[in-house]
């Protein structure tokens, strides 16, 4: 059983949730949920812990950022947008219990205080923003450290939020690079 509830979007994201794993899974049912749901959800996170596992796309980073600001010290957890699609639409609903599993295990805290670990110079040096595949190199960088997809800029702020170390990020792009992305 996890110990943390998982927050999702909503009541098909609960049902494969709970089908891939034991645990307390709560919906906020869109963008559409008010302060008696962020006041439950302060709670749970005070008690129990939080995961956020939101789509992986623009609807689910809405949510998810505008519930970060409102409850410090949650976990997020990230599915890649190719796990959570099925004919053409994107949703936790469409991942599989290993890929939900996976991304629950790879749940990283948001860091309170942002660690400055990485810099612009580390992006570019590495082709994760303005070259050639960078977008790939990226996608699959967010899938190895469990941080999902996102832009460059975005990238380097979730490298330093998500607390990600330089030996974490090293050995990912190592492994990037043998299989030759």
């Amino acid at each position: 059983m996890i110990k943390e509830v998982i927050v999702v979007e909503g009541r098909d994201d609960i049902t494969a949730v709970k089908a891939a794993l034991e645990c307390e899974v709560i919906a906020t049912n869109g963008f559409g949920y008010g302060k008696s749901l962020i006041r439950t959800l302060k709670s749970l996170q005070e008690r129990r812990g939080l995961i956020i596992l939101t789509d992986p796309d623009f609807g689910g980073e809405r949510i998810r950022k505008d519930l970060s600001k409102h409850i410090p010290n949650c976990k997020h957890a990230f599915l890649p947008q190719g796990k959570a699609l099925k004919k053409g639409d994107v949703g936790v609903e469409n991942a599989t219990p290993d890929d939900i599993r996976e991304a629950i295990q790879k749940a990283r805290p948001n860091n309170v205080e942002m660690v400055e670990t990485f810099d612009w110079e580390d992006i570019l040096m590495f082709n994760l923003a303005g070259g050639k595949g960078s977008s790939e190199r990226r996608e699959r960088l967010g899938e190895i450290l469990g941080i999902g997809y996102c832009n460059g800029k975005q990238i380097l702020k979730r490298l330093n939020h998500l607390g990600v170390t330089r030996d974490e990020f090293i050995r990912a792009m190592e492994r990037i690079d043998e299989d030759g992305e």
